[in-house]
């Protein structure tokens, strides 16, 4: 048996493990989950995509990309270019990271070819093979955070919180998965992968992988020939200095909450955010809503978190108030490896659903 830095037996996160075969056995695995009521009709149109949301932030989006890149040339080699730099930074390494996620539901746009060119351009960004993302993140919904089958467990027991600050400047996340791509271009994939990836889309995850680790290098190439820095800022350079808003928002999603439950309030977390971070992040701070309903479009979750908020705990009314409670969770989990924050439903709420949930990880006492 493996144990952790603190003498507990620590949990195998990998999908080939025995925790694999363990939550497939007590029925976790594409498994039914806890939905709020939401009267058909009601739900039909909160379903309703449109192009129109969606074109509007991409264009939004795409043009501070452009004229930030722009400012940051015009004025290199000057003190001003920095905060045009920065402010590329973020919209390159961070909100191409909520783009990516809603395209590749095919929720942000009614136009099927517009989510997918988005998705692509997106992942490039992120450094993601689209083909394999997309099948893994599939997977993230079917069995959301079910240790040894969901592959996106973010913040696993007990946490590394030197790794978890290092993420804040993309390290060492950005070299492992641009080593990835590599593999995955050289037609390497590993077991996870091919746990849910299909044999017949391994030659398509291929060609990408392929194409992507071209450009990158590509960029390079074109930085060390023009002896600059501005390509590599252009390009691969930002997901390391700009994607700290990702991993400020992404942590919140299910840090510090219940691992192996098949109800979207207990592992997943809504906070309440400003107006720029709500458009850098694509509304998915609601992401109770987004995991309930995930072919809801991400302009309708407002009005969905409206809807079903008597049934859901009450959202964090900050990102301060949000980090505050996660990290007193995670600290306690080094202690505690089976404690997981467990908010009080609203009066007249539906029970939480924890007919399969393990009596060991259930704390005693709800968290303050």
């Amino acid at each position: 048996m493996i144990f952790d830095a603190a003498g507990h037996p620590a949990r195998d996160y990998s999908l080939s493990g025995p925790e694999r075969d363990r939550a497939i056995a007590r029925g976790l695995a594409a498994a039914e989950w806890y939905h709020s009521d939401v009267p058909r009709k009601e739900m039909k149109a909160l379903m309703q995509r449109s192009d129109q949301p969606a074109i509007r932030d991409t264009a939004l989006w795409i043009g501070l990309l452009v004229a930030t890149a722009a400012g940051g040339i015009a004025l290199w080699g000057s003190w001003w270019a920095v905060p045009f730099w920065l402010a590329y930074g973020v919209l390159y390494g961070s909100a191409s990271d909520a783009r990516w996620h809603e395209c590749g539901h095919g929720t942000a746009f009614r136009t099927g070819w517009m989510n997918d060119a988005v998705y692509l351009l997106a992942s490039f960004m992120q450094m993601r093979n689209p083909i394999s993302w997309r099948w893994s993140h599939a997977r993230h919904h079917t069995d959301t955070i079910i240790v040894g089958r969901d592959p996106e467990i973010a913040v696993m027991r007990p946490v590394d919180f030197a790794r978890k600050a290092l993420a804040f400047i993309g390290i060492p996340d950005v070299v492992q998965h641009f080593a990835v791509l590599v593999r995955n271009a050289l037609g390497r994939f590993g077991p996870d992968e091919r746990d849910y990836i299909p044999d017949s889309d391994l030659p398509r995850a291929t060609r990408w992988a392929q194409i992507f680790v071209v450009v990158h290098l590509a960029a390079w190439l074109w930085a060390l020939l023009n002896w600059s820095l501005i390509p590599v800022l252009l390009i691969g350079g930002p997901r390391i200095y700009g994607c700290w808003q990702m991993v400020m928002t992404g942590l919140l999603q299910h840090g510090g909450l219940a691992e192996d439950v098949l109800d979207h309030r207990l592992n997943s977390r809504t906070v309440l955010m400003d107006p720029v971070n709500r458009w850098l992040y694509l509304n998915m701070n609601y992401h109770v809503e987004h995991h309930m309903f995930p072919m809801v479009p991400y302009h309708a979750l407002p009005r969905l978190h409206a809807l079903i908020g008597h049934d859901l705990p009450p959202p964090n009314p900050s990102i301060r108030h949000a980090y505050a409670e996660m990290i007193g969770a995670l600290i306690r989990q080094r202690r505690e490896p089976g404690y997981y924050l467990r908010r009080t439903l609203p009066p007249g709420a539906r029970p939480y659903r924890e007919d399969l949930h393990p009596a060991s990880a259930v704390p005693k006492t709800p968290a303050a």
